[in-house]
């Protein structure tokens, strides 16, 4: 089983938000968890472009990556 670590902060809003019935950070620990899920999905695809098993799947794993990354057309090799 893989583990994610989180922010220090983003623990402590969802703390709050479970155990004192804190709805205030709600927006906080959403946009929170939408980072992180944003990283791992960058940090696959990352991983899959590097060990992909053909040369075909490497070049579509490497445009999507920098796609999710924001990187223009213009400046990839």
């Amino acid at each position: 089983m893989k583990s994610v670590q989180i922010p220090y902060e983003l623990f402590v809003a969802l703390v709050e938000y479970h155990l004192a019935y804190d709805d205030d950070c709600a927006e906080e620990i959403r946009q929170g968890l939408e980072q992180k899920l944003d990283a791992l999905v960058r940090h696959e695809l990352y991983a899959k472009y590097k060990t992909a098993p053909t040369a075909e799947e490497r070049e579509q794993a490497r445009k999507e990556y920098l796609d999710k990354r924001g990187v223009f057309p213009d400046f990839r090799w």
